[in-house]
């Protein structure tokens, strides 16, 4: 939603605005007042009496002219879906990109006010924090941040009915401006659960991926296993083959040598006999 069309003196007022926050606030006085005089009329009195900022506030307006703020916008835009469908996984995913979104903002905001020559202290950091974050989550605040005109931060929690008016110099939008339309309720609920199904396919495919090329590392190890026993069983098979020819050679000998052995036994005998026979035969001749 958007507030009522600006005047050309709300204009020139919100653009002067615009460029005297962004200066350091030890400049801000000067610059104001070469401005207002420039402008001169309702409009240069209007500008004399702008605010300076704190700041925190400014190095927030400075974080807006970084282009940065942009992302926290579209995220609130996510945020508030989820919490349309009551997506409670998206919720929770969303809530902790916020919070290192907001984070990674502030700090941002600490580089640009520290190069720009006015560092932040921790309480000044944590305000530009707060200001994010209820940027973040509250369209309203996130139109009056994007102006870049905050002359004091915004903390959700201390915020009052109109407190935005004070918050900002000039005119205050209603709303994040040039906001597409919301999609129904019903048609977003089915465009998320067919997201969500790629997302699930997508991991599925994935899963199988890498299942499948464990499985073909598995099958590579069980084949080279296979191989190396196949070889091993080939190389015990020719041990075999030979351990039974030595061992059929060595039986051979054995009945070589049990042969000769019963031939030399006989011999014995034979030679055994004969010389008993010629013992007998030296005693009956003794004896005649």
């Amino acid at each position: 939603m958007t507030g009522a069309a600006r005047s050309d003196d709300d204009a020139l007022v919100d653009e002067a605005a615009a460029d005297l926050l962004a200066l350091p606030p030890a400049r801000f006085t000067a610059a104001r007042a070469e401005r207002a005089a420039a402008a001169a009329g309702p409009v240069g009195r209007r500008i004399a009496k702008l605010r300076k900022p704190t700041v925190a506030a400014w190095a927030v307006n400075l974080l807006v002219r970084d282009g940065r703020l942009g992302e926290a916008v579209e995220l609130s835009r996510a945020l508030q879906e989820a919490q349309d469908d009551l997506d409670a996984a998206e919720l929770a995913r969303l809530g902790k990109q916020r919070r290192q979104l907001v984070a990674a903002l502030a700090r941002r905001a600490g580089e640009l006010a520290a190069e720009a020559g006015t560092p932040l202290s921790a309480a000044m950091a944590e305000s530009v924090e707060k200001t994010v974050n209820a940027a973040v989550v509250d369209p309203e605040v996130a139109a009056a941040v994007l102006t870049g005109r905050l002359v004091s931060p915004i903390d959700l929690a201390t915020l009052d009915a109109g407190g935005l008016g004070d918050a900002v110099a000039g005119s205050v939008p209603q709303g994040v401006a040039a906001s597409p339309p919301r999609d129904d309720l019903a048609a977003r609920r089915a465009r998320k659960a067919a997201e969500r199904a790629v997302r699930e396919a997508e991991r599925a495919h994935a899963d199988a991926a890498r299942e499948s090329a464990a499985a073909d590392r598995r099958l590579a190890t069980a084949r080279e296993r296979a191989d190396r026993a196949r070889e091993r069983v080939e190389g015990l098979r020719a041990d075999l083959a030979r351990a039974e020819a030595d061992a059929a050679d060595a039986d051979a000998v054995v009945g070589q040598r049990e042969s000769e052995q019963k031939e030399a036994a006989a011999a014995a005998r034979v030679a055994q006999r004969a010389v008993e026979r010629a013992e007998a035969a030296r005693a009956e001749g003794t004896d005649a």
